[in-house]
């Protein structure tokens, strides 16, 4: 999981990512359209993206094709940010059986 916010903590990679959430199955030169990096800039981010989990690939004849995996970021979710959510949920869950009570 270390490896999954290291390669979220850099505004390029979650950009790359944004990327692949609105057209999915890019290619290299795909992803680096538009950019203001360099090519071995967008490789290195991929790589990262790649070693955490973030991003797969497949080739596809002579291209190499990325795709967003979803899952790590969901578990992140399951793991971290609904276990915090729990507390604020039962407190909303109190204040509201509380005010209901009162208005009887």
């Amino acid at each position: 999981m270390d490896e999954v916010f290291k390669a979220l903590a850099d505004g390029s990679r979650r950009s790359l990512l944004d990327r692949l959430h609105a057209r999915n199955g890019q290619t290299l030169s795909d992803l680096c359209d538009g950019l203001a990096m360099t090519r071995q800039a967008v490789t290195k981010h991929l790589a990262i993206l790649e070693a955490a989990n973030l991003v797969a690939t497949v080739k596809h004849g002579r291209e190499k094709l990325h795709y967003l995996n979803p899952m790590p970021i969901h578990e992140i979710g399951e793991r971290w940010i609904r276990k915090f959510e729990r507390g604020r949920l039962a407190a909303l869950s109190d204040l509201k059986r509380k005010l209901e009570t009162r208005d009887e």
